[in-house]
């Protein structure tokens, strides 16, 4: 069973698009992600494939040029990429979630009239450059400290002066450092006292002055994401580089937590990869190895039932979440994001972990695509901003407790 049965009897755009997708992973993403892997190089070439099939403008608004998908085409489109090359997928998310969050995020939210205004005219300017000039959009949001779980305000911190904003600050795990045209800053106003709701979303030139690209990349998975850190000196950016209003990102994160769950695609398509995997090197099918059948072990029978049932457990979470998706989702409905967050990263690697153990000694080769999944499946619990244990803390806490309710009251 492939991803695509996951859009069956939607309409012609989604089908469209993902169909799009599974041509793109095949076809160019796949007999290339073993070089970045092994590289740790960024995948330039499937950027330069998606710009040529217009997927930097996914979740761009077609009035303003784009192809106008939604949340979920896009988390659908997303896991198709993910089976493929999850360092595309996983920058990918980054890139479209700019889009996303300034596009239909936003108009769910509450503006003024002259923050809508405004907005819409600045937006406008982002859109245009994914569009028309084929630029690339990051979101650095870590910074190694409480910022990033939102437990507490942004360190790096935008200081207002005339005509926009100075940065200064640090992100780490910046996907797409040193790639990207864009860099989409979340960072604190400069203020006597930092809150978080005075956190800003700022989209930083890669080539302003005071911009740097720092520090080693050599991580156990996810190698073609080129995380490095991003040190901004004194960075002037203009008013006009605000991708929400001020304090409005705020607001989106408490009210439209799902914004959060666009990491998980990326780990369903390779849950989906260590499945599709496994079935080709049992039936002697698999590209790289000899056409020696193991289907007919019971053992081997058995351990594809497991992950075939793990599989359709976690693809049936994803399905229905990814379709809540909306602003102010009710209590159910948020708990439910942070199960399947929790669900989705912890049984893509469990899922890869079962197909080495499955097929055996020879699927430990680098040369095999099955030791890079399970290396990338490991690294979704840790991601910020909705790491596994943090999933796990939330849901107990908003299971047991109402919103403002204390044990002494």
């Amino acid at each position: 069973m492939t991803m695509d049965t996951l859009v069956r009897g939607d309409d012609d755009k989604t089908q469209r698009l993902v169909a799009l997708a599974a041509t793109l992973g095949a076809q160019n993403f796949a007999p290339r992600a073993a070089r970045y892997d092994r590289e740790a190089s960024f995948p330039t070439e499937n950027y330069r494939d998606l710009r040529d099939a217009g997927f930097l403008g996914l979740c761009v608004p077609e009035r303003h040029g784009g192809l106008g998908a939604d949340y979920r085409t896009y988390c659908l489109v997303a896991a198709e990429l993910g089976r493929h090359c999850g360092a595309t997928a996983l920058t990918f998310n980054m890139h479209v979630c700019t889009a996303l969050w300034t596009g239909a995020l936003a108009d769910d939210l509450k503006m003024t009239a002259a923050q809508r205004a405004s907005h819409e005219t600045r937006r406008a300017a982002h859109f245009r450059r994914m569009v028309e000039d084929g630029a690339i959009f990051s979101q650095p949001f870590s910074e190694g400290g409480a910022a990033a779980a939102g437990k507490a305000p942004f360190g790096t911190i935008a200081t207002k002066v005339d005509g926009g904003y100075r940065i200064n600050g640090k992100k780490i795990f910046a996907s797409l450092a040193g790639s990207a045209d864009y860099y989409g800053v979340l960072c604190t106003e400069d203020k006597p006292t930092l809150r978080q709701t005075d956190t800003l979303y700022l989209a930083v030139p890669a080539t302003a002055a005071g911009v740097a690209v720092v520090g080693d990349w050599d991580p156990l998975g996810m190698r073609g994401t080129v995380s490095r850190n991003l040190v901004f000196t004194d960075v002037f950016v203009p008013d006009d580089a605000e991708l929400m209003p001020r304090g409005v990102y705020f607001q989106a994160a408490m009210r439209w937590p799902h914004m959060f769950l666009t990491l998980a695609p990326t780990y369903m398509g390779l849950a989906q990869a260590a499945y599709d995997f496994t079935v080709r090197y049992l039936r002697g099918e698999q590209p790289g190895t000899p056409p020696v059948k193991r289907r007919m072990y019971p053992t081997k029978q058995i351990a594809v039932a497991e992950m075939h049932v793990k599989l359709e457990q976690t693809r049936a979470l994803f399905e229905r979440v990814i379709g809540e998706a909306r602003v102010d989702p009710d209590k159910a409905a948020r708990l439910r994001a942070y199960a399947a967050q929790y669900t989705i990263m912890e049984n893509a690697n469990e899922i890869a972990r079962l197909a080495l153990r499955t097929c055996g000694g020879q699927a430990m080769l680098k040369s095999l695509a099955l030791e890079r999944i399970y290396r990338d499946s490991r690294c979704g619990s840790l991601m910020l901003p909705w790491t596994a244990e943090l999933c796990l803390d939330r849901l107990g806490r908003e299971a047991l407790y109402e919103a403002g309710e204390t044990d002494d009251s």
